[in-house]
C-alpha cells in the first residue's frame, strides 16, 4: 500500500503534470488548428454521410443510416466510377509516374550536367504549371485536332480522337506528364545516398545492369519508394481539375472517376448527404492504400 503524501512536500504527480504541459505548449496551436480544420470538418462529414442531406428540395434533414452506402453499391455508375480510379491510380501513379521518375533518375544520374540541367528544367515546368493550365495544354494535345495526332499523321501511323475513345487512357498519360517530377526529384535523392563501391564490385562481380537493379538499387531505395507511392497515390486519388477541365468525366461516364462522381452527385444533384457518403468511402480507399504502404516499409527486404 502506498504511503500517503506528506503535507507539505512536492507532489511528484502534479510536477510530472505540470512538466508534461509545458512539454506540450509549443504543439498546441499545432493541435488545435488540426482540430478545427482537420478533425472537425471530418467528422462532420461522417455525420452528414449518414442524412439525406440536399442543397434544394427538403429543408429537414433526417438520419438514413446506411442507406447512402447502399444505394451507392446498386449504382452501376458508382461501380464504374470505382473501376475507372483505380485504373486511373495504376496507371498513371503507381505505374506511369513511379516508373517513369525512377528512369529519368537513374538515367540523369549519368548524363553530363547540361543534360540533366535541361531535362529538369523540362519536367519540372510541367510540375510547377497550375493545374487548369496543364489541363488545357493537355486537351489539346490529345484532341482530334491536336498536336499528337499530327505527330502520327506525320510518321503515318492511325489516328484518332483520344479524348472519345480512349478518354481514361488520355487523363492518365496527362497526369503521369505532370506528376512524375516529384518521383524523379524523390529518386534522384535516394539514388545519391547509394555509395559506388557497392554497383562497382558487384559489376566487377558480373552482375548485369538488370541484376544490379533488382539486387542492389532497388532494396537500398525500398524506402523512397514506398513514401513515394504513397503520396503519389493519395494525390492521385484526388484528381479533379486535371480530369474536369480534359473531359468533365465524358464522354458519358467513360472517365468518370470517384472525385468527379461525387461532384456531381453533392453539387449538380443536390444530394449533399449521399455525395459525402462518397467522398467517405474515398476517404477509406485512401486510408487502405496509405496502411498498404506503410506495411510495406516496415517490411524487411
Amino acid at each position: 500500500m502506498p504511503l500517503p503524501h506528506p503535507p507539505g512536500s512536492p507532489d511528484p504527480a502534479g510536477r510530472r503534470v505540470r512538466r508534461t504541459l509545458l512539454r506540450g505548449a509549443p504543439v498546441a496551436p499545432s493541435v488545435i488548428l488540426l482540430l478545427l480544420f482537420l478533425a472537425g470538418p471530418i467528422a462532420y462529414c461522417v455525420y452528414y454521410a449518414f442524412t439525406d442531406m440536399q442543397l434544394t428540395g427538403s429543408s429537414t434533414t433526417h438520419f438514413v443510416g446506411l442507406d447512402n452506402f447502399t444505394k451507392a453499391f446498386r449504382d452501376p455508375d458508382f461501380l464504374n466510377a470505382v473501376v475507372l480510379t483505380l485504373v486511373f491510380t495504376i496507371v498513371s501513379s503507381i505505374l506511369g509516374q513511379n516508373v517513369l521518375g525512377l528512369s529519368l533518375a537513374a538515367l540523369m544520374r549519368k548524363a553530363s550536367r547540361r543534360v540533366r540541367t535541361v531535362t529538369s528544367t523540362v519536367v519540372i515546368i510541367s510540375w510547377v504549371l497550375p493545374e487548369v493550365v496543364a489541363a488545357y495544354l493537355l486537351y489539346v494535345f490529345f484532341r482530334k485536332e491536336g498536336e499528337l495526332n499530327a505527330i502520327l499523321g506525320f510518321l503515318h501511323l492511325p489516328q484518332q480522337n483520344w479524348l472519345y475513345t480512349l478518354p481514361i487512357i488520355a487523363v492518365s498519360l496527362a497526369n503521369v506528364w505532370r506528376g512524375t517530377a516529384f518521383s524523379m526529384l524523390v529518386y534522384s535523392a535516394a539514388l545519391q545516398e547509394i555509395p559506388n563501391d557497392i554497383s562497382e564490385a558487384a559489376e566487377v562481380d558480373g552482375a548485369g545492369r538488370w541484376q544490379r537493379l533488382w539486387h542492389i538499387t532497388l532494396p537500398m531505395i525500398r524506402r523512397s519508394i514506398g513514401t513515394n507511392l504513397m503520396l503519389n497515390t493519395l494525390q492521385t486519388l484526388s484528381v479533379f481539375g486535371l480530369i474536369y477541365v480534359m473531359t468533365r468525366g465524358g464522354p458519358g461516364n467513360k472517365s468518370q472517376t470517384l472525385p468527379l462522381y461525387m461532384y456531381e452527385q453533392a453539387f449538380q444533384n443536390s444530394l449533399i448527404g449521399y455525395g459525402t457518403a462518397v467522398a467517405l468511402m474515398l476517404l477509406a480507399v485512401g486510408a487502405l492504400f496509405s496502411v498498404l504502404y506503410l506495411r510495406l516499409l516496415k517490411t524487411e527486404v
